[in-house]
């Protein structure tokens, strides 16, 4: 396995000169250890963000390769978070309102996971089409009648299925434009595959969130790219691609949905366009004062944690951790916490039940095993879905459990 060092920034090719936060060496976010290969050495990488300070595009200055992270049997299912069934669904019915879709159009989804979100167009008869990688979560996807490539999407795969007739009404992505190496090529993409008044809509959290409340376990290898709307407009408009309309949503922390279309394209702009571009430049993300200081505010964040986990061990109280998220991984991994600390983790996704968290080794079970083995403590790893998951266990909390997440700061809650 080869990973690229990148001096140079991804989209615009100047200098990566300023840091925003160093992670040192950490695991592949979603890459979960076998049981049986407990004692078989793990590769780590380089964590390290960096801002390029021409177009602003935040990113990791070393790559792992995607086909290293995206393979045959990678783990992550969107279809384990009940709220974020809930947004696609909003989503689909509003698109279709909004773009008049019917038996006539074509939707394409990249990126599109097990068929969560398209399998409500084809609920409506609106035909689709998944670009998927995965082949695990592709095949899931082709199991509730969801059609889907399996291949990796950029402007050769675009041009292809343009010359075969597959012209989208809508194309949408969901938290993958951060996900792909080549950023360039993804977009330029988009823009071969789009014709006339046909939208592009693609969520990603947001930069801006991830500076303010100091997000940064949501950096991990899987990301490559970490955006603003600034640096999207940026990328968009060397592609002729013109962003037209941005929604503010409270998925992951807090993200954008941002509507795209061809620069000829007859779509007016709306009123969120301004209203985020305002957002960003008084966060001075056009600046490098901007990004100063992030660093040591991620410090405070492992601080925290370790305080408070030593802290339980010390009065001989257990702290479990409840999803084995990709982004938990992240603050595991930076904090150096091991089952040493916290002694087991549960999820509700079966591919990740009986495995071990990537870097700290911690055992992830079945959410059951939080009853069936009492802890004093649950650290909710995926926080953006505390409300979700305090739900969900409300019986422990009832008999005195206590819940913990650790971003922005530490917080215990009964």
């Amino acid at each position: 396995m080869s990973n690229a060092k990148r001096t140079k920034c991804r989209h615009c090719g100047s200098d990566l000169e300023l840091s925003l936060v160093d992670l040192g060496l950490s695991a592949v976010s979603n890459s979960y250890v076998p049981m049986a290969k407990a004692d078989a050495p793990e590769p780590r990488f380089p964590l390290h963000a960096r801002v390029c300070t021409n177009c602003w595009l935040v990113q990791l200055d070393e790559d792992v390769p995607a086909e290293s992270i995206f393979t045959g049997d990678y783990a992550y299912f969107s279809s384990f978070s009940d709220s974020w069934l809930a947004h696609c669904k909003t989503y689909c019915d509003r698109m279709t309102d909004r773009l008049n879709l019917s038996a006539d159009s074509l939707v394409v989804e990249i990126a599109s996971n097990d068929g969560y979100l398209l399998k409500n167009f084809v609920a409506d008869g609106i035909p689709v089409l998944g670009i998927e990688p995965s082949g695990s979560v592709a095949a899931a996807a082709e199991k509730i009648g969801v059609p889907t490539l399996v291949e990796f999407f950029g402007e050769t795969l675009a041009k292809r299925l343009a010359a075969e007739g597959k012209r989208p009404d809508l194309i949408c992505s969901a938290n993958v434009l951060a996900h792909v190496p080549e950023i360039n090529d993804f977009v330029a993409g988009v823009a071969a595959l789009l014709q006339g008044d046909a939208v592009y809509t693609v969520e990603f959290p947001h930069l801006l969130r991830l500076i303010e409340e100091v997000q940064f376990d949501t950096i991990y290898h899987e990301h490559y790219s970490y955006l603003s709307l600034l640096a999207v407009e940026r990328i968009f408009k060397a592609y002729g691609l013109r962003v037209f309309d941005v929604e503010e949503l409270t998925t992951h922390g807090g993200s954008l949905r941002v509507y795209a279309c061809l620069e000829n394209a007859t779509h007016a702009d709306g009123p969120g366009l301004a209203k985020v571009r305002a957002d960003e430049a008084a966060a001075k993300l056009d600046r490098p004062e901007g990004y100063i200081g992030f660093a040591s505010r991620a410090e405070k964040v492992r601080s925290a944690l370790l305080e408070f986990l030593n802290r339980a061990k010390a009065q001989g109280k257990t702290v479990a951790a409840y999803g084995a998220a990709a982004k938990g991984n992240t603050l595991l991994n930076y904090s150096g916490v091991g089952p040493d600390l916290v002694a087991f983790c549960v999820d509700r996704n079966p591919a990740k039940q009986n495995t071990l968290l990537p870097g700290s080794r911690i055992p992830v079970f079945s959410v059951e095993k939080l009853r069936e083995e009492p802890v004093d403590f649950v650290l909710i790893l995926p926080w953006n879905l505390k409300r979700e998951v305090m739900s969900q266990l409300d019986d422990l909390r009832r008999k005195g459990v206590r819940f913990v997440t650790a971003i922005p700061a530490l917080a215990v809650s009964g």
